[in-house]
C-alpha cells in the first residue's frame, strides 16, 4: 500500500519507544537520531519544512503509550503520525498479540479519525541474533500478524519491513541486539519516506545488502551480551522497572525542522 504523490504535511508527531525515540543511533550531540528524526528530515527537504515532535520513551508497553503519549499526541494536532509498540510488551512475562495490536489498532483509528495521516510498519525480527529464543519468536510472527490487521482495520499505511530479507542481518543491529544501529534506522527511514511517497525513495531498501562474510556467534559473544543487556534487562523486569523510568521526551513541543 502506497500514499498519493504530492501530499504535504504541516505537523508530524511520533509516539512509540525506544526504537522511535532513536537507539541505538547516536546523533553526535550525546542523544539519539533514529528513523523518526531521519523520515522527518526526508519530509523536511521534500515539502521545504516541517513541525515534528517526538514523544516516544524507552521502556514503555504499549498500555503505557496508549496512556501517556496519545492524548499528548491528539493535543498537538498532527497532520502525520508514527505509531510503533509492541517489542516491549512481547519481552514482558506475558504477552497476547491481539490484545497488544488491539490497543494499537485503537490508537491508530483515533488518529485516522482526526484526518491525520497514520504510519507504521511491522517489527524487524531480532531473534536470529538472541540465544534462547524459542518462546520470542513466535510472539514477534503472531504480532506482526496481527498489526497488519490493526492496520487494515485501523486506517493505518502500514509498511512491511518484513518485506527486507535482511532485516534480522546483525549488520543492521547494534550491540545490544535489540535495537538499530545507525544503518539500521537509515534503512527503515528509507522504506517509511517510499510508503509515504515521497520523491527520490523507492522500493530499493528492499534489496539484499551486499554480501560478506559475517563472523558467527560464539558462546562467550552470548554470554558477554548476556552479562552486559539481558542480565540488566531482566533484573529491571524482575523489579518492574523500566529503562525509561525518570524519562522525559526528547522533543515534547513540535518544532520546525527545516531542510538540511
Amino acid at each position: 500500500m502506497t500514499a498519493e504523490r504530492g501530499p504535504r504535511w504541516g505537523r508530524y508527531v511520533a509516539i512509540g519507544d525506544s526504537s522511535t525515540e532513536g537507539l541505538d543511533d547516536p546523533d553526535g550531540h550525546g542523544g539519539y537520531r533514529g528513523w523518526a528524526d531521519r523520515l522527518a528530515e526526508h519530509i523536511a527537504r521534500y515539502q521545504g519544512g516541517i513541525e515534528y515532535a517526538n514523544l516516544a520513551i524507552r521502556g514503555k508497553t504499549t498500555a503505557q503509550i496508549m496512556e501517556e503519549q496519545l492524548p499528548a499526541a491528539l493535543a498537538l494536532k498532527p497532520h502525520l503520525v508514527t505509531v510503533l509498540s509492541g517489542m516491549n510488551d512481547i519481552l514482558g512475562s506475558t504477552f497476547d498479540a491481539d490484545a497488544v495490536a488491539a490497543k494499537i489498532g485503537t490508537m491508530f483509528s483515533t488518529f485516522a479519525d482526526t484526518g491525520a495521516t497514520v504510519l507504521t510498519f511491522t517489527l524487524p525480527d531480532p531473534t536470529p541474533n538472541l540465544p534462547f529464543t524459542r518462546r520470542l519468536q513466535p510472539r514477534v510472527a503472531a504480532f506482526n500478524d496481527a498489526l497488519r490487521d490493526a492496520a487494515a482495520k485501523g486506517g493505518a499505511l502500514m509498511i512491511d519491513i518484513t518485506d527486507f530479507p535482511d532485516v534480522s542481518d546483525r549488520r543492521l543491529w547494534s550491540e545490544d541486539r535489540l535495537h538499530g544501529n545507525s544503518l539500521g534506522h537509515a534503512k527503515v527511514a528509507h522504506a517509511l519516506a517510499h510508503g509515504l511517497g515521497l520523491p527520490g525513495f523507492d522500493g530499493s531498501w528492499r534489496e539484499p545488502l551486499p554480501p560478506e562474510l559475517i563472523r558467527e556467534l560464539t558462546a562467550r559473544d552470548h554470554l558477554v551480551w548476556a552479562q552486559q543487556y539481558a542480565l540488566p534487562f531482566a533484573w529491571r523486569l524482575l523489579r518492574g522497572r523500566s529503562s525509561g523510568d525518570g524519562l522525559t521526551p526528547k522533543r515534547p513541543d513540535p518544532h520546525l525542522l527545516q531542510p538540511s
